[in-house]
């Protein structure tokens, strides 16, 4: 028997006090009935004696103190999951937004998920083709991998994240891959860019989408990565998929935790942000990776704008201690016409020689990327210094090494969010910009690999 209060003691904003309950435990959902019989949903914030603070999922306008009841529902917030989930497109609590009937649950999952036991952890160790070079070549994407892409405001990856979510493949076994994605306090006209690049190119079909509005309530927006992750889960774990998670924007998740936090009047940590940030973004994160003994794997790249650009705020601080790596997008490219204007130098994936090489990839890829970075290192230092001081002042070999730094740029770089290439193309794109430096230059390279591949 569910019990009913009628004992809301005031509404400050999204947050309510309701006195003198019983039995009820910290994130239990619960159902707020107006006079009208409208219900409105809330979750339990905290707990102190008999009186418990709830958070709103929606507005507190019209909530009459007197006659409005509480009942709690002795469950915390869940997700019915389903293969069904697959080419359909839910808001930020699960419910169906593309028109479509309801999902008729195999099972209902907590959304916050169990904790992924560290000895039943099966290392990250197989390469994933997202058809962007710069990523491919570079900075290796690896099955299991959390791989976060650091943007600002106004560059393109929206874009970026689109590209990928179509083109990502694991090139054995594709046919069991899908993407979940989750849109988080986007607007309505990136929302509806996402939902209709994915169904032009047909990529809808192996993809759960969960969109969260700009509009919607912060309290959603904290669930919205949760429910996807959860979505992961199942796929990955009980249907044997290999899952790409993609979530966009992990700052505007992190500013409704800080406005959560400031409702609770809780003592601010860095920038006003909650001092478990940290651990709180880790309990998103952590739930990526491969079990041993299991086919499925969750693979995540979170996407986040840095604000004012920078590498030192708190998000992509954090952001960058729990994950293996980092992709960063470069204002500078991004002036320049390079899309997607992917900053190879400062951006890395940790786990990226684990998914190279024989058998992988191709037995030139690891030397390869070596001295791709090398050289375009050497020429954009060339590059600075013909500014400085001319071009009459560089050597007839940093003269070259600053024209492949530009070539460098303008095609393996730059590719546009349409073009998808094999690993193949990237690595033999490399091999023609190598081409451009004498021979004696490409030291990282095993000279039976030059023999083979250099032509």
């Amino acid at each position: 028997m569910i019990k009913e209060y009628k004992t809301i003691s005031e509404v400050a904003g999204p947050l309510m006090l309701v006195r003198n309950v019983e039995n009820v435990t910290y994130d239990e959902l619960g159902e707020i009935v107006l006079p009208s019989g409208e219900t409105r949903l809330c979750k339990v914030l905290e707990i102190n004696g008999s009186d418990v603070l709830v958070q709103l999922f929606e507005s507190s306008a019209g909530i009459n103190l007197k006659e409005s009841t509480v009942r709690f529902l002795g469950k915390g917030t869940q997700l019915g999951v389903s293969p069904e989930m697959l080419g359909r497109v839910f808001d930020g609590m699960g419910r169906p937004m593309d028109g479509g009937p309801e999902i008729i649950p195999e099972k209902r999952l907590d959304i916050n998920g169990l904790p992924m036991n560290p000895a039943a952890r099966d290392y990250p160790a197989e390469f994933i083709q997202t058809g962007v070079s710069a990523i491919d070549g570079l900075n290796t994407l690896v099955r299991g991998q959390k791989l976060p892409i650091f943007s600002g405001s106004g560059l393109p990856h929206a874009e970026l994240a689109a590209q990928i979510a179509r083109q990502a493949k694991v090139i054995a076994g594709e046919s069991n891959f899908a993407v979940v994605f989750a849109a988080i306090g986007i607007t309505y006209e990136e929302a509806d860019f996402f939902a209709s690049d994915f169904r032009r190119t047909g990529a809808i079909d192996r993809t759960v989408m969960f969109m969260n509005l700009a509009n919607d309530p912060a309290v959603e927006r904290i669930a919205t990565p949760r429910m996807a992750l959860t979505a992961a889960e199942y796929l990955a774990f009980d249907l044997g998929m290999h899952v790409l998670v993609i979530l966009t924007d992990i700052t505007n998740y992190a500013e409704a935790l800080r406005e959560v936090s400031a409702a609770r009047k809780e003592v601010p940590g860095r920038r006003g942000y909650p001092g478990y940030l940290y651990t709180d973004l880790a309990t998103m994160y952590e739930r990526a990776g491969r079990k041993r003994d299991q086919a499925g794997s969750i693979t995540m790249i979170p996407i986040l704008t840095m604000p004012e650009d920078d590498k030192t705020h708190p998000i992509p601080d954090l952001t960058g201690y729990i994950t293996e790596g980092q992709i960063i997008l470069s204002r500078e490219l991004y002036r320049k016409g390079i899309k997607p204007p992917i900053d190879v130098l400062p951006s890395l994936s940790r786990l990226k020689d684990k998914g190279i090489g024989k058998g992988k990839t191709r037995e030139d890829h690891a030397d390869t990327m070596n001295q791709l970075f090398a050289a375009y290192a050497r020429g954009k230092e060339c590059l600075e210094l013909m500014t400085i001081l001319g071009e009459a002042a560089l050597t007839d070999v940093d003269l070259l090494y600053a024209r492949f730094s530009q070539e460098f740029e303008k095609r393996y770089v730059n590719q546009g969010y349409e073009t998808d290439r094999s690993i193949e193309e990237t690595l033999d794109i490399g091999w023609e910009l190598l081409r451009l430096l004498p021979r004696s230059e490409l030291k990282r390279i095993k000279d039976e690999l030059l023999e083979k591949y250099l032509g």
